[in-house]
């Protein structure tokens, strides 16, 4: 093959252009970007994770649980993300730059989670610990992130209500509360002025050609 070197490096030259397309447009497009401050409510937003959020975010992508949920609102012309009670608004850049490793997902096997701390199942903490304990529907059971152990003295006050042994309970590991305290801090409700709901697509006329 006389040309196989000019081939490949025109192949390499191609990727290297669609990758740092990719890339580095999306970094010189968003990396401006900072915390926008509300001076009525008198703070930034989206304000910072808490050290064990940011804990129980890499217990999130340790399980791979971006395999099956995503963290991202369509806008109201891409699907039914708000009537199926996933967000009042589209999701936007600026909701993700206080986020050490952003989660977007792969597909939605299980409900979206960009809002999943507003919702009334995460308010229980107790509730939400027990939820993951347990398999539910396609959802599996993590009992790997709990601990049986014999109860000495006073039953512990995070012990969960579920069937043991005489004399044992379960309670929950550290990478328990942290993927908990994780999923209580997903709740991007502020709007952003870009967030403003974008109208829906006018649909074509009768008779206009597709």
């Amino acid at each position: 093959m006389k040309n196989g070197f000019i081939f490949f490096l025109g192949l390499f030259l191609a990727l290297l252009l669609a990758w740092a397309g990719i890339v580095l447009g999306a970094h010189a497009q968003l990396s401006h970007l900072a915390p926008y401050f509300d001076e009525n409510e008198g703070k930034a937003f989206p304000e910072r994770m808490a050290g064990i959020a940011v804990q129980g975010q890499l217990v999130y992508q340790d399980l791979g649980c971006a395999a099956c949920h995503t963290q991202q609102v369509r806008r109201p012309d891409f699907g039914g993300d708000k009537a199926r009670g996933w967000g009042d608004r589209q999701s936007v850049a600026r909701d993700y730059i206080s986020q050490p490793y952003v989660q977007l997902g792969e597909s939605r096997i299980g409900p979206d989670l960009a809002n999943f701390g507003a919702r009334p199942r995460a308010v229980d903490p107790d509730r939400l610990t027990k939820y993951l304990f347990e398999q539910h529907g396609g959802m599996p059971a993590y009992p790997f992130l709990f601990e049986t152990r014999r109860i000495v003295g006073e039953r512990s006050d995070q012990a969960l209500n579920v069937p043991t042994a005489a004399g044992y309970e379960v309670v929950p590991t550290h990478r328990a509360v942290a993927l908990v305290a994780y999923l209580q801090s997903l709740n991007n409700v502020y709007e952003y002025p870009e967030a403003k709901p974008v109208a829906p697509a006018a649909e074509k006329k009768e008779g206009e050609h597709k």
